[in-house]
């Protein structure tokens, strides 16, 4: 929702990024690589107790995760593999969180095997749809709103790290909010594709 309606709002801001990393020779594929480091990093330190930092790099993997593509328009090098490596390590960065996050609290484990399911859920029918519309927008394939989309996503793990003790409501909810998304997609995609 967020990333959907508030993008016009820090859209300068992700511009400046892209021109600086243009001007220093990096390629949009550099980034994305530089923005899975980040994010893995993410899980790193909140193993080790340093969740600010963590939740710092969480969020700086985020914004490079748009400049990729706003690097890769700006230069007319938009490319499939750019796009599945995007997607592909944008799922790396999450799993790793909520792996980490199961190693440090056993006790809510199943809460966030729910979790990874309705992501997979979600991103399932995200892909297909993409895969099976002809439709594009302003990324590389049809980009299909919803409740849950990658900034909610970083709110929702900012907080998992930052409050632990409220660890199982927060998962619980983030759950809820991507099924009701995987729902809004799957209504969606019987409207596009049917």
């Amino acid at each position: 929702m967020l990333d959907t309606h508030a993008r016009k709002y820090v859209n300068p801001i992700i511009e400046s990024g892209a021109n600086f990393f243009i001007k220093l020779n990096l390629t949009p594929n550099n980034v994305t690589v530089l923005a899975l480091i980040l994010g893995v990093l993410t899980s790193v330190f909140v193993y080790f107790d340093m969740e600010i930092i963590g939740v710092i790099l969480l969020w700086v993997s985020g914004y490079l995760d748009a400049v990729d593509g706003a690097m890769a328009r700006k230069t007319n090098k938009t490319s499939s593999f750019g796009t599945l490596m995007d997607i592909t390590f944008d799922r790396i960065v999450e799993v790793s969180i909520i792996l980490v996050i199961g190693f440090r609290h056993i006790d809510i484990r199943m809460n966030l095997i729910i979790l990874a399911i309705s992501i997979i859920l979600s991103m399932t029918i995200f892909l297909t749809v993409g895969a099976l519309t002809q439709q594009k927008g302003m990324k590389s394939f049809y980009y299909q709103a919803g409740v849950a989309e990658r900034s909610e996503g970083f709110i929702m793990f900012s907080l998992m790290i930052l409050l632990p003790s409220y660890l199982p409501i927060i998962t619980n909810i983030f759950s809820i909010m991507i099924l009701i998304t995987a729902f809004q997609r799957a209504l969606e995609a019987k409207k596009i594709l049917d």
